[in-house]
């Protein structure tokens, strides 16, 4: 009878275990696709505005022929933009740093740009020029929420493992690790607050 007990008992709490441990059975690898998809979106909208800058650049300089240390600052923080390449699934803490530094230097450099811009009525009056602008600014709304939505889906990965119940069976199954959040330190924070914001009129 006692015997009978006690596997009663073992088995309710083995139930009881996987139970709970199920509910990371399909959410942790589902959180996991979320993070790959958010970061993808995130890197397509910086490539997207990288495609933009040639453009912009070759019609500025037809206006702007002065500027050519602001228009440089922009095609050497593209290019090493351009150079730091990125993989959400093995994504490392100090590669995360690297592209964001790069991506906030770029975005630092065509905001001294546009501010330039704004001393050439004829270029601000170019039709190529308010398309790009345009798009620019649609394109840089974009990343803001993609970097969002990358934020919010990292916050859920981590939870699911390192949180309990589900932490258990990434414990038992998964075996993955926290991956790193996208963050600003502080020296990229003062660079941000002290650029010049891309504003189109």
């Amino acid at each position: 009878m006692r015997w009978n007990r006690a596997l009663r008992s073992s088995l309710m709490i083995l139930f009881v275990g996987l139970t709970l441990s199920s509910c990371g059975l399909q959410s942790i690898p589902q959180a996991k696709n979320n993070v790959d998809a958010a970061f993808a979106e995130v890197t397509n909208q910086y490539k997207r505005r990288s495609d933009l800058i040639p453009n912009l650049v070759n019609v500025v300089q037809g206006y702007a022929k002065h500027e050519q240390g602001t228009l440089t600052s922009v095609i050497e923080a593209r290019a090493k933009a351009t150079s730091v390449q990125v993989d959400a699934s093995s994504i490392s803490p100090e590669k995360l740093k690297e592209y964001t530094a790069a991506q906030g230097q770029l975005s630092a450099a065509l905001g001294r740009l546009m501010v330039v811009s704004e001393q050439y009525p004829d270029l601000k009056a170019n039709q190529n020029f308010r398309d790009l602008s345009a798009q620019l600014e649609g394109t840089e709304n974009r990343i803001t929420i993609a970097r969002q939505r990358y934020i919010e889906s990292i916050k859920g990965f981590n939870d699911l493992i390192t949180v309990p119940p589900t932490s258990f069976m990434n414990s038992l199954v998964y075996h993955h690790e926290k991956m790193p959040q996208w963050t600003v330190d502080e020296s990229e924070r003062k660079q941000i607050e002290t650029a010049p914001k891309v504003e189109f009129k």
